[in-house]
């Protein structure tokens, strides 16, 4: 699993929040590097125009995190394209701990996502690792949480919950 081809029939996102474009390197249940190429073209930079300060094309944090996440999740999946008999269960980002930005990425940069599979517990994945343009590290993790749960809408009624008349 290596081309754009193999990261879409294994991650559920699509334009425009496919956020990985190749994995370079995949050792299983253990780490990854992947690549994302910084396009002008990106939809986050529709609203800029022309004669726009430069520093306002920094890609931004929000769309780096979940690059690097989708990183992870084609880490702790293994590269492998989802089993028939999962597909009631959805990948959910929890949150992260100590990320660090120390630069920007700007059009025409490549992202590269070196990602560590750390512990898996029971269906809660922890990651870390770093993201780089060329030698210079932009950004670093400590700590990525996801987990895998069923998408399949609750029956019966929720506890705690009170119907409300409006009155």
């Amino acid at each position: 699993m290596h081309e754009h081809a193999d990261v879409r029939a294994v991650l559920p996102q699509r334009y425009p929040l496919l956020l990985v474009d190749r994995v370079l390197e995949l050792v299983p249940y253990n780490r990854i590097r992947t690549i994302k190429a910084v396009s002008g073209t990106d939809p986050c930079y529709t609203d800029l125009t022309d004669g726009t300060e430069p520093w306002r094309y920094a890609y931004p944090y929000s769309l780096l995190i979940e690059s690097f996440g989708q990183s992870a999740a084609l880490l702790w999946l293994n590269g492998r394209v989802p089993d028939p008999d999962d597909a009631d269960q959805v990948l959910m980002f929890i949150g992260a701990s100590d990320y660090r930005f120390e630069g920007v990425a700007l059009p025409g940069d490549v992202l590269r996502h070196e990602v560590q599979l750390d512990t898996v517990i029971a269906d809660t994945a922890f990651a870390s690792g770093e993201t780089w343009v060329g030698d210079r590290r932009i950004a670093s993790v400590s700590s990525l949480v996801a987990t895998r749960r069923p998408v399949s809408p609750r029956t019966g009624p929720v506890p705690g919950a009170q119907g409300q008349t409006g009155q």
